[in-house]
């Protein structure tokens, strides 16, 4: 079964936004990620300078069903940043196929801005701006390629 998260994103002030939260929730981070991070040649996006400490993902659980998550804005996605813009509803699925098909059916009509594909966090992955404009990302963690901490 899906679970449903916020994720918010910032334009370069994630970390101390999520710094913030974390002071008045409680609880640590149990992933914060850099875009200076990702592998080279990430589907050719590069990542300047100014954009490698920006924050790529972050997670503060806040209960055991809600996770708040967030990142920077960055590079060419930058200048589709605006407030009022600035979430997206995070599925997380319980399979592969769930991911898939509520990948599908929610992004029908609407824009793919990401196709599902595992990505190198170790994810089955993808996001898309619903036909009614809302930002969605989808997920699937498969438990059986869980990354050892």
């Amino acid at each position: 079964m899906a679970t449903v998260n916020v994720y918010l994103t910032f334009n370069g002030n994630c970390e101390d936004a999520f710094k913030f939260y974390r002071s008045v929730f409680g609880g640590e981070f149990p992933y914060i990620g850099r875009f200076g991070e990702m592998p080279p040649g990430n589907g050719g996006m590069k990542v300047s300078a100014e954009d490698a400490n920006k924050i790529m993902h972050v997670s503060l659980p806040i209960s055991k069903e809600t996770m708040l998550m967030g990142s920077d804005t960055g590079g060419e996605w930058a200048s589709n940043f605006k407030a009022g813009n600035n979430f997206a509803v995070s599925v997380s699925a319980g399979s592969h196929e769930e991911a898939d098909r509520l990948f599908t059916g929610l992004s029908a009509g609407g824009q793919v801005t990401m196709p599902m594909a595992d990505t190198f966090w170790g994810s089955y992955f993808g996001m898309f701006t619903d036909k009614f404009g809302v930002n969605w990302m989808v997920g699937y963690d498969d438990p059986s390629k869980a990354k050892p901490q």
